[in-house]
């Protein structure tokens, strides 16, 4: 495994550049998650209303897919969207089915430039999942709103984390792969993804009760912490201290996301046994 620098503390210098890059992230993404008329519920009753959010996720596939590229020598952005694009057309199976044929394709084609066959495969079924379950957490029965309680509890995860890990600092969390990750800030991010849960549920348009929800906020804040965690230890086997420079004062795509990347999923499963009668 190579090894790397100590890891520097928090610069503060860059807040700026980090409010700067939220302000115009975030509302991006809600607005391509609504998707909606003006002054209408958001719904899921148009096709013409999900091409914003289509078109987020497939420009989102291509650049990690280039940062993936960027750090194990893989680009495969297409071989991930084909089932980003399947699994808009609600043919869920085909995409699902599209994810190992893709990884496999992704190794030949790796094996055959000399790269690592493994690593061109895990980029898509890193990528793609986590991809698909966007697509199909929206297209749900009030998918807009799990989706937005999906983005709410990542977003406060990170934000709880990082504001309480900053002021009690205390026991790092796993200093081999994450030094600037402490105990503090992992207490911190649950308990805010779990609050952002809970009020997301209080509001009208969901049928989940509040227990429930507050279960699914934090299952989605451990994923999140897991999902982060995981990235750092993959830039560690990598030798690279962000994945990319593509977001100021973040780092690279995958930097931003590498917590929602596994907490689709885990909102995905909660979102398919609310609708089999869990949470009501």
């Amino acid at each position: 495994m190579t090894s790397l620098p100590q890891a520097r503390r928090f610069d503060w210098t860059n807040l700026g550049l980090r409010i700067a890059s939220a302000v115009v992230l975030v509302p991006a993404a809600i607005y391509a998650t609504l998707g909606a008329r003006q002054h209408q519920v958001p719904a899921l009753d148009g096709r013409q209303e999900a091409l914003p959010y289509l078109l987020l996720i497939s420009v989102g596939v291509a650049l990690l897919a280039i940062e993936w590229g960027g750090m194990s020598a893989l680009r495969a952005p297409v071989r991930v969207s084909a089932a980003v694009f399947l699994g808009y057309e609600n043919h869920f199976v085909l995409a699902w089915i599209a994810v190992p044929v893709g990884a496999l394709a992704a190794a030949l084609v790796a094996r055959g430039v000399a790269e690592l066959p493994a690593y061109a495969a895990y980029g898509v079924v890193y990528l793609a999942p986590a991809a698909l379950c966007l697509i199909w957490l929206r297209s749900t029965n009030q998918g807009v709103w799990w989706t937005l309680m999906l983005f709410a509890a990542t977003w406060a995860a990170d934000i709880g984390a990082f504001a309480v890990g900053s002021v009690f600092k205390g026991p790092k969390l796993w200093p081999r792969f994450s030094p600037n990750k402490t105990w503090s800030g992992f207490a911190g991010g649950l308990a805010a993804s779990t609050g952002t849960g809970t009020l997301m549920a209080s509001l009208p348009y969901f049928q989940l009760n509040l227990f429930a929800a507050a279960l699914v906020g934090l299952a989605v804040g451990l994923a999140t912490m897991a999902g982060d965690l995981w990235e750092s230890m993959l830039k560690r086997r990598f030798g690279v201290k962000d994945s990319g420079d593509l977001i100021p004062g973040h780092g690279g795509l995958l930097d931003r996301v590498d917590g929602l990347i596994f907490a689709v999923m885990v909102m995905a499963a909660a979102r398919l046994a609310n609708h089999l009668g869990w949470g009501h």
